[in-house]
C-alpha cells in the first residue's frame, strides 16, 4: 500500500514538472508568433501542439486531483 502511494506521489511530481516545461515551451512559441513579422505555419503548428500538450496534462492533473500547493 505504501509503495503505491509513494509511486503515485513520484509520478504526480513528474507530471507537475512536465507541465511547467510544456507551459514554458507554449509561452515561448506564442511569444515568437506574436513578435514575428510574417506568419509562419510551422511556428503556428508548434505553438498549437504545445498548447494541446499543456491542456492534456492539465486535464490529467485535474483528473488526479493534483494541486501545486500539495507539492
Amino acid at each position: 500500500m505504501f509503495r503505491k502511494q509513494k509511486m503515485r506521489k513520484e509520478f504526480d511530481h513528474r507530471l507537475i514538472d512536465l507541465m511547467g516545461i510544456i507551459k514554458k515551451q507554449w509561452d515561448q512559441k506564442s511569444n515568437m508568433c506574436r513578435l514575428s513579422y510574417e506568419e509562419n505555419d510551422e511556428l503556428q503548428y508548434q505553438m498549437r501542439l504545445a498548447k494541446a500538450k499543456y491542456i492534456f496534462l492539465f486535464q490529467e492533473a485535474k483528473k488526479r486531483k493534483i494541486s501545486i500547493k500539495d507539492q
